[in-house]
């Protein structure tokens, strides 16, 4: 079916948000790309399958106004939880949700994501 994923985040600071999820997350860069008017894409490899792409929301506003939105609510799975969840600055408390251990966080720009436990 699918062999890949890739998430599309529009962000304030692409190299912030970059920085955020390599340091705490060790998510590595696979791609930059150079975009129009001095703007760049960061994508980063958060998994073996799983990419997040960042890009600045100036540039999504004016070269693709109709995608700009909410920030995506996405849970990702980890076997590393533990170590995540003692890493990641403004971790939330482990809960348990219909049997599955999760947290959420905040990056620095105020969006919240969650980590379960795999």
């Amino acid at each position: 079916m699918f062999n890949k994923m890739r998430v599309m985040l529009y962000v304030d600071d692409v190299q912030v948000i970059s920085d955020f999820w390599q340091k705490y997350v060790k998510a590595e860069i696979a791609e930059t790309n150079a975009l129009p008017d001095d703007f760049k894409n960061i994508v980063l490899q958060v998994g073996t399958q799983m990419q997040l792409s960042l890009f600045d929301k100036t540039f999504i506003e004016k070269y693709s106004p109709e995608v700009l939105g909410n920030t995506p609510s996405l849970m990702l799975f980890s076997d590393d939880f533990e170590a995540l969840h003692d890493a990641i600055p403004g971790a939330l408390d482990i809960m348990e949700n219909n049997g599955q251990q999760t947290f959420a966080f905040p990056d620095p720009e105020g969006n919240y994501f969650v980590i379960a436990k795999a």
